[in-house]
């Protein structure tokens, strides 16, 4: 069954280069959590492609890559963020996701020059810039939810975000 989703695109915030750039991030967040809700299982861990990606993996990862940058923590083992295990559900990752996105909006609001330093993530030498760090959050999320937008295509036709 094909399904179109009206795409309202991000919010319009005539702001500051810190509110445009959250702005799109949390538009691309939702896009991408948008893709995952109601798929049943197994489908929703099914892999699309070769490589294996599916819906729940790249909730998983966007996750994992946000308490990164944002919060600080490792990542031990990049690869793995891609692999929900048996025990994580739909549920349980999306609510991850969206308490990672609450704290991570967090840090952010108190961002007042996006010049200055970023965390350090763990075993990097340099820190990136507040900048940096949120369009490459753009950037990764955004790079994820088209993967997501194909992925759910496949399984039930449904398009749009």
């Amino acid at each position: 069954m094909s399904r179109r989703v009206k795409d309202v695109g991000p919010p319009w915030t005539g702001g500051d280069e810190k509110a445009a750039l959250l702005g799109f991030l949390d538009y691309l967040r939702n896009s991408i959590a948008g893709k995952v809700a109601d798929v049943p299982e197994p489908q929703v861990r099914a892999g699309g492609v070769p490589s294996g990606t599916n819906l729940l993996g790249l909730i998983k990862h966007v996750t994992k890559v946000e308490r990164f940058y944002f919060l600080g923590e490792p990542i031990n083992n990049l690869r793995r963020t891609m692999q929900p295990t048996r025990e994580e559900t739909v549920e349980s990752l999306l609510a991850d996701y969206r308490h990672t996105i609450e704290q991570a909006n967090e840090v952010i609001e108190t961002w007042t020059d996006l010049t200055l330093d970023a965390p350090r993530p763990p075993g990097r030498s340099l820190p990136p810039s507040r900048r940096w760090v949120l369009v490459h959050m753009i950037e990764e999320t955004a790079r994820h939810a088209g993967h997501a937008d194909i992925l759910r295509e496949q399984i039930d036709g449904s398009t749009g975000r």
